[in-house]
């Protein structure tokens, strides 16, 4: 079931209204009605993948309560300890996933590996398919039992309200992937509807609409024709398709993220944000501190803190930000151009940390004026060139498609920039990219773009709504799947 879907929009309004004119007076009720809701919402699209999503929850929850028995004294046996029931817990779900979204990827790299050497093995690969979200809620799992093996949150026994947070629907396919420190205490309270919060939550749903059906679908179009013929068109076309992806995947992903978090603010929870204006960055450290909020940091907790995260020698902290991008590269998917794409992120890295300038910029970009300065829109300018040479990994078939595609690129013949559209589609997305780019800027201090408290004219209001929702009406005939599904 698609967020841009009208299949959706249905599916909402009716848990919408059970869930606050039906179930609102029993809170337990409430949770589990959750917990249905968004196993309807996930089983929409295979209803044999709710099994796993139950097993990955139950393992979780059971590790969990296991391990408080033992702190209570209930399990005496030696046979088991907390980091023995965290670690299974960890090893079972990596298992899960690393078998339904590695398992091929691992038997064609080793056959590959041998072939090269003049051996030539053959191996069954699996024939089956990728559940979606499976990335984002293992990963939410797992800080859950990390988090109470390092007490770092109380195991919970509402086995109700745990299945509801893991199987939340508005954050299930692609997140925010939340902490269970956030989101899982706002099950244990009674939720009263909040008339405010559920306006601006629409707000929010609509501009995360307004990126992914009116920006990102509409960018993909020409995206495709660029990346399918790239070998018959100009450096010129390939740099603006290029350009076109990264808003692409930005308006494709960040507007997933402003529906789920909108649509929680509906139900009267706070999900964590995910986008924080990323292109507004002026070095790639920033960049990574405001795009995928929620995943980058859990890389950081979970993987660069442990391994000594910044308090170790240089070299050690070189080596921790290489193995931390590598593994974010290789979570996105099983290729070696998201393994590729992760090292090129840490080869930017490197001269930041070198430098020790990458916790430069923390505050806002030419925060209380206007505009931003000549050198901060050169140094926007240039991160984000970087970033988008890199993504061209993320939308490459393959290495050769990638390479390929860039040697063309650099090639400097910008000749025939238009080669795949007509002057009509092209101009049209670049007004609709200013708009995005305009929009964003000048609310660049607020939680999200059509965060309107500050402008006093309630037409002048009513206008942008309506504006923006004519727009989604006039190019939703592009509308289609977003990207993270695959991740």
């Amino acid at each position: 079931m698609l967020f841009n879907s009208i299949t959706y929009a249905i599916f909402l309004a009716i848990v919408f209204m059970l869930y606050w004119f039906v179930f609102q007076r029993n809170l337990k009720l409430q949770n589990f009605f959750i917990v249905v809701a968004s196993y309807v919402f996930y089983g929409w699209w295979d209803w044999r993948f709710l099994l796993l999503i139950a097993f990955t929850s139950f393992c979780s929850w059971g590790s969990a309560e296991l391990m408080q028995r033992i702190d209570d004294k209930k399990i005496t046996t030696p046979f088991w300890s907390r980091k023995l029931l965290s670690a299974s817990n960890i090893v079972l779900n990596l298992v899960v996933l690393c078998i339904f979204k590695y398992y091929n990827f691992f038997v064609d790299s080793f056959i590959s590996a041998f072939a090269l050497a003049g051996i030539h093995m053959q191996f069954n690969t699996l024939q089956i398919i990728l559940p979606v979200g499976i990335s984002f809620y293992t990963f939410q799992a797992l800080s859950y039992s990390i988090d109470v093996y390092q007490r770092k949150v109380e195991p919970t026994r509402d086995i109700v309200a745990f299945f509801a947070f893991i199987g939340f629907f508005p954050l299930l396919v692609a997140g925010p992937i939340e902490r269970a420190k956030n989101l899982l205490p706002q099950f244990y309270v009674k939720r009263k509807f909040d008339y405010d919060k559920a306006v601006d939550g629409m707000r929010q749903i609509l501009w995360g609409l307004f990126k992914k059906v009116v920006i990102a679908d509409n960018c993909s179009v020409f995206v495709n024709q660029v990346f399918e013929n790239y070998n018959e068109l100009s450096s010129g076309t390939l740099v603006l398709g290029m350009f076109f992806f990264a808003f692409q995947i930005y308006g494709d992903f960040s507007g997933y993220s402003d529906i789920a978090i909108g649509t929680a603010r509906l139900f009267g929870f706070n999900a964590m944000r995910n986008f924080n204006y990323p292109f507004f960055s002026r070095d790639v450290a920033e960049f990574w501190r405001r795009w995928h909020i929620s995943l980058t940091t859990w890389f950081r907790d979970y993987l660069y803190f442990p391994l000594g995260g910044s308090r170790v020698s240089k070299i050690k902290v070189v080596r921790n930000t290489f193995i931390m991008y590598l593994v974010s590269g290789f979570w996105h998917g099983a290729d070696w151009t998201f393994v590729i794409w992760g090292l090129y992120c840490a080869l930017l890295f490197l001269p930041l940390i070198l430098l020790n300038r990458n916790r430069k910029h923390t505050n806002d970009v030419a925060e209380g004026r206007l505009l931003p300065s000549f050198k901060e829109v050169l140094q926007m300018a240039w991160t984000f060139l970087l970033v988008s040479i890199g993504i061209i990994f993320f939308r490459a078939e393959s290495l050769t498609v990638a390479m390929g595609y860039l040697v063309k690129m650099f090639s400097l013949n910008c000749t025939s920039i238009i080669q795949v559209t007509d002057n009509v589609e092209m101009f049209q997305n670049l007004a609709l990219v200013l708009i995005l780019v305009t929009a964003e800027w000048f609310q660049r201090s607020k939680q999200h773009a059509l965060d309107l408290s500050h402008i006093q004219s309630p037409v002048l209001k009513h206008v942008i709504y309506y504006a923006i929702i004519a727009l989604i009406f006039v190019f939703y005939a592009h509308s289609q799947a977003f990207i993270y599904f695959q991740f």
